[in-house]
């Protein structure tokens, strides 16, 4: 299998685990701003090394090419990450439910 699709899952394992650890709902829209965030920044890290490593392509080019690939991948991982939140979530609420049982007298 591709290596994205094990990426996919561990972000997917892994918003399970922060889901049900961390008590209370997350924020999943600053988790996804995070992201975007995050994705941006590499990607202009990255376009400004291609564009040195290969000087034959421009700068604007490189740049914008690379945020838009990474910023690409970077959400869809992080969808599958706030994926796993709300299935970490749901598991912690079921947890959390006091069981009702009924005292037959």
């Amino acid at each position: 299998m591709a290596l994205d699709l094990y990426i996919a899952v561990l972000m997917l394992v892994l918003g399970v685990i922060y889901g049900y650890a961390k008590p209370g709902k997350e924020n999943r829209v600053a988790i996804l701003k995070k992201a975007i965030l995050i994705g941006i920044i590499i990607g202009v890290i990255v376009g400004l090394l291609i564009s040195f490593i290969a000087p034959e392509v421009s700068v604007i080019k490189a740049t914008i090419g690379a945020t838009i690939g990474i910023l690409f991948i970077v959400v869809i991982f992080a969808l599958f990450f706030i994926v796993g939140t709300v299935i970490g979530d749901a598991l912690e609420s079921k947890k959390k439910k006091p069981q009702k049982t009924e005292e037959k007298k």
